[in-house]
């Protein structure tokens, strides 16, 4: 092989590398509609004007496996959910994914239904409060430290925009498959808060949930 065709096929792998990962990330001429879709939900900025209070079983009880011309209109809703952050994960594309249980978790557990919450990094980016290590100490996750924080996981309320990633919900676009969920934490349900626009944690002295602004 000469160095001009490995020249060539070199360029050509990179740009069909690059052409995969504009599609996996809901971007490029291959992106699927329902990946384009994900992907503006996914970069709102903006604020939702109202939150509607939602518990766990609401999220479960929201369509599943339907066409975007369904479950779209939903991702309109502005909600918010109150409960414990189980574990916090930084992803690879700098999402902070927050897994909220209803009652407090004593320990890290595969078998705890969580709903996720995802802090985007155009929402934490540049923000001197919504750190990492700022919010794991607000949350005290159970598998942050060990031993565990003193008192225990705290409870907080978490508000965003409702967004329904079809990835975590099987089946939903033949030959794809389902993504698996973590291991310490079952996902009950594709439907998340993603972004994440506001933080309150409870305040004991206050009796209230107190903000913790970007």
């Amino acid at each position: 092989m000469t160095p001009r065709v490995a020249a060539a096929l070199s360029l050509l792998v990179g740009v069909a590398g690059f052409l995969g990962y504009l599609a996996w990330v809901g971007k490029g001429p291959f992106a699927q509609p329902e990946d384009r879709h994900l992907r503006r939900m996914k970069d709102r900025m903006e604020t939702p004007a109202h939150v509607v209070p939602y518990a766990l079983a609401e999220f479960a009880a929201l369509p599943h496996t339907r066409p975007v011309a369904e479950y779209g209109p939903i991702e309109e809703r502005g909600v918010s959910l109150e409960g414990y952050v189980q574990i916090m994960i930084a992803s690879e594309d700098g999402d902070f994914h927050l897994n909220l249980t209803g009652t407090p978790p004593a320990t890290v557990s595969s078998d705890t239904l969580t709903v996720t919450a995802e802090i985007t990094p155009q929402w934490h980016r540049g923000s001197p409060r919504w750190r990492w290590e700022r919010l794991a100490a607000a949350f005290r996750p159970p598998a942050w430290t060990d031993p565990p924080w003193p008192g225990g996981p705290r409870r907080v309320r978490i508000s965003g925009w409702l967004l329904y990633d079809f990835e975590y919900d099987a089946p939903y676009r033949a030959p794809r498959p389902a993504l698996v969920p973590g291991s310490r934490g079952h996902r009950l349900t594709g439907w998340e808060i993603h972004p994440v626009t506001r933080i309150e944690v409870w305040d004991d002295s206050l009796h209230d949930f107190v903000e913790i602004p970007r």
